[in-house]
């Protein structure tokens, strides 16, 4: 398996980069049995997680329209406890949220301590379709911050913030499904062609497949520009849904793995009352 990870050591080049299932993963049953056995693993270090209430976990998906986001979150986060988990969706800003900085909204929908936050698109956003449709003045923003250098401000605003983040132990991972513009053209036909799936095709997909190359551009800029070590990017070839889930939870268990989580240890003093504590409990059903 090839993991395409961005954490500024190198760029990607995103029309140079596979969308299709890496050669060998062609046996859909036996990705299908790995993924099973890794959400499992996942649900177990969750509990840690939780337990330990010292990290928090981010996940971040973008992606272009079609791509799978909204299946790849019920699928590969389906065995996670919901206690544990938040899911918030960045669609269109409302009134209150364009009043506010444009990192307001995530900032509050960070995940607590134990918990783990997945965005369904995020505050990158404010770095693509705004960059791609010029929505900069329907952001209120003030004329002499709208100059030619705003984008790589803005990305330095985004290093910034994720760097804070993690420092206040929020471990972000961020994925960009990366879908062929053929699947995708693929997968509109078949929304259309399914009444099951009308619901989810709408006039908007073909306005916003028109702007194909500005995004890809965009996203390439994006992923290159704030991909750090502290908050990595990774490019998950998505035209294969099957082969995108594993590589998605393969990444998330491996980086879960590496936090030492464990559960949390009671006090000697604490201990040392549990046997009595036990044979107190089992006196009761004697007496019963």
């Amino acid at each position: 398996m090839q993991i395409i990870e961005v954490n500024g050591s190198k760029p990607v080049r995103l029309g140079d980069t596979p969308t299709a299932a890496a050669p060998g993963y062609e046996d859909k049953d036996a990705i299908k049995k790995q993924l099973k056995k890794n959400i499992k693993r996942m649900a177990e270090l969750q509990s840690m997680l939780y337990a330990q209430d010292r990290y928090a976990m981010l996940l971040v998906f973008q992606a272009m329209d079609a791509a799978g986001k909204d299946g790849m979150i019920r699928r590969v986060m389906t065995g996670l406890n919901p206690q544990g988990t938040q899911v918030f969706s960045f669609k269109k800003p409302s009134e209150e949220e364009i009043d506010h900085d444009y990192l307001w909204r995530p900032h509050k929908c960070m995940p607590e301590r134990g918990r783990i936050g997945i965005f369904n698109r995020s505050y990158y956003e404010e770095v693509l379709v705004v960059r791609v449709h010029n929505l900069v003045e329907k952001r209120r923003i003030p004329s002499e911050f709208v100059t030619d250098d705003i984008w790589h401000r803005r990305f330095n605003h985004i290093r910034n913030f994720e760097e804070y983040i993690t420092h206040n132990g929020i471990v972000t991972l961020k994925f960009f499904l990366h879908v062929g513009k053929d699947e995708q053209k693929s997968r509109f036909i078949s929304r259309i062609d399914d009444p099951a799936k009308n619901w989810k095709f709408s006039e908007g997909d073909i306005y916003e497949r028109q702007h194909w190359d500005e995004y890809q551009q965009c996203y390439e800029e994006a992923i290159n520009e704030t991909g750090t070590e502290d908050a990595p990017w990774y490019v998950i070839p998505s035209d294969n849904k099957w082969y995108a889930r594993l590589v998605v939870s393969e990444i998330i268990t491996q980086r879960m793995q590496k936090l030492n989580l464990h559960y949390p240890k009671l006090p000697d003093s604490q201990l040392a009352r549990l046997g009595e504590y036990r044979a107190q409990l089992m006196k009761e059903g004697e007496n019963a």
